[in-house]
C-alpha cells in the first residue's frame, strides 16, 4: 500500500475503496475486530494523517512502526477517541469496533475507553493510591460497583493477568508509586485490564525501561494477545519482531502527512517487504 496523494479536505467522500488488511492466522475467541477506515486528522490546519485504513484483529498483536512525527501515536488515540480531546483537533474517516463506529452519535466516549483502554509511554499510577486501588480505580469512571469480596478477586486477577501478582501480593496497601518502573507500567496494564476491555493500545510501553523489564512487558502481551486485540507503538524494532504478528509501516515524506506505507505479517514486513522504503527502515538505514 503506497502512501495516497495529499488532501486538504476534510471529507471521505471521494476518498475510494476501503481496502482492509485480511488476517494471516485465525482469531482466538478472546479481542475484538478494531477497523480503521480512511482515516485523516488534522490539528488545526495541519494535517497529521491521510487516508489510513488498518484492520486490527482478535488474537493478534499489531505493531505500528515508523519514524518519530509519522503519527503512530496520533493514530494510536484516535482509536480511542483521545484525539478529539484536543480543542483543535478535526478527523475523518471512521474506526469500528466490531462493525460499530465509535465517534457515532449515539456512542458514549466512556463507553469506548472502557472497551478500548490505553496504556502510555510512562507509566502513570495514581501517587495518592495504593496498589490495589490503582487497579479498581477505573471502576468509578465507568458506574461498575463491586462488593469488597469481588473487589479483591478483580484485583488479583487483574494483576496476575498483567504478570505482577506474585511480586506486589504481600504489598497491595502501598503506594503503586512505590514499585519499580517495570512494575508500574505492569500495574497500569492491570489498572487498564480491570474494566475488561475488547481492545489493549499501548504506545511505547517499554521505552522508558531496562531489558529485564521490557522483556516481562513482552511476555505480558505474548500471555494477553489470546484475551484481547493489542495494538502497540514502538520504535523497537527488534520488540516488534518479537510480540507482532502484524506490522503497518507509517511515513510521512517531504511535509506531506503520515500515512501507510505498507502493512501486512510481521514476517514479510520485515523479511520481504514490498517498498523499498519499508525494507531501509527496518533494517535500520533511517529513522
Amino acid at each position: 500500500m503506497s502512501l495516497p496523494p495529499r488532501s486538504d479536505t476534510p471529507s471521505i467522500i471521494d476518498a475510494g475503496p476501503i481496502v482492509l488488511d485480511a488476517p494471516d492466522m485465525e482469531p482466538a475467541k478472546g479481542g475484538a475486530h478494531l477497523d480503521a477506515m480512511n482515516i485523516s486528522a488534522w490539528f488545526g490546519s495541519n494535517k497529521v494523517l491521510e487516508l489510513v485504513s488498518l484492520s486490527m484483529n482478535p488474537g493478534t498483536v499489531t505493531a505500528l512502526i515508523g519514524p518519530s512525527g509519522c503519527g503512530k501515536s496520533t493514530f494510536l488515540r484516535i482509536l480511542n477517541r483521545m484525539h478529539e480531546m484536543v480543542p483543535s483537533a478535526k478527523l475523518a474517516g471512521e474506526v469500528r469496533l466490531n462493525g460499530e463506529d465509535i465517534y457515532g452519535p449515539e456512542q458514549r466516549v466512556t463507553e469506548t475507553r472502557k472497551r478500548i483502554g490505553m496504556v502510555f509511554q510512562k507509566p502513570n499510577p495514581f501517587p495518592t493510591m495504593s496498589i490495589a486501588e490503582n487497579v479498581i480505580a477505573g471502576l468509578k469512571l465507568t458506574g461498575r460497583k463491586e462488593r469488597r469480596a469481588e473487589r479483591a478477586e478483580l484485583v488479583e486477577r487483574s494483576l496476575l493477568r498483567a504478570g505482577v501478582w506474585n511480586e506486589v501480593k504481600d504489598r497491595l496497601d502501598e503506594p503503586g508509586g512505590a514499585l519499580s518502573g517495570g512494575q508500574q507500567q505492569r500495574l497500569c496494564i492491570a489498572r487498564a485490564l480491570a474494566v475488561d476491555p475488547d481492545v489493549l493500545l499501548m504506545d511505547e510501553p517499554c521505552s522508558a525501561l531496562d531489558p529485564t523489564s521490557t522483556g516481562r512487558i513482552e511476555e505480558t502481551i505474548s500471555e494477553l494477545m489470546s484475551e484481547v486485540t493489542i495494538v502497540i507503538v514502538t520504535h523497537n524494532m527488534q520488540q516488534a519482531a518479537r510480540v507482532s504478528q502484524r506490522c503497518a509501516f507509517f511515513l510521512a515524506e517531504a511535509g506531506t502527512p503520515g500515512g501507510i506505507v505498507e502493512s501486512g505479517s510481521t514476517e514479510k514486513i520485515f523479511g520481504d517487504p514490498d517498498d523499498l522504503r519499508t525494507k531501509d527502515y527496518v533494517h535500520g538505514r533511517f529513522g
